[in-house]
């Protein structure tokens, strides 16, 4: 039987989103938007402000913004990928606050961004200090756009 798939997604734009629904049609896969409990305005976005919303909760570590809604049945996914704009380098701590929420034990993470200029770069492997020991990790991806090629061939190489 095939692996049941989760494509996760927090997006502040809507172009994580769209990578995302795109992964979700191409692999078969079930599809959840990760939504802030406080929903973002462009103010608290403004990363020239340092004390914007999004400045203050990257400026500090522990910062686990809450998140509305949960996956229904995270049990039942073998394979998680979840998506994330690039924000100051790394994943938002929302992402943090979704990875601490579940037992994701013995499924297989795979993350992938969406960025206007840094790549992946240490995004992905800051995330495994939120999960348990007993996941498998795929190396990260960059997908900025739903581009289909580029995506089926990521996707055969990770799932």
């Amino acid at each position: 039987m095939a692996d049941k798939i989760l494509v996760a997604v927090f997006s502040a734009s809507g172009v994580t989103r769209r990578v995302g629904k795109e992964i979700a049609r191409i692999a078969g896969a079930d599809f959840y938007e990760i939504v802030p409990r406080e929903k973002y305005t462009m103010a608290d976005l403004n990363w020239m402000n340092k004390r914007s919303r999004s400045s203050v909760e990257m400026n500090d570590p522990a910062a686990r913004p809450e998140i509305a809604g949960a996956v229904g049945d995270m049990a039942s996914y073998d394979t998680v990928i979840v998506g994330f704009p690039i924000w100051w380098g790394v994943a938002p701590r929302i992402i943090d606050t979704f990875l601490e929420s579940y037992d994701f034990s013995g499924k297989k993470i795979i993350p992938f961004c969406t960025s206007g200029g840094s790549g992946v770069g240490r995004s992905d492997t800051e995330l495994h200090k939120n999960v348990s020991a007993d996941v498998t990790w795929a190396k990260g991806e960059q997908i900025n756009r739903p581009n289909e090629a580029k995506i089926r061939r990521w996707l055969e190489e990770v799932l």
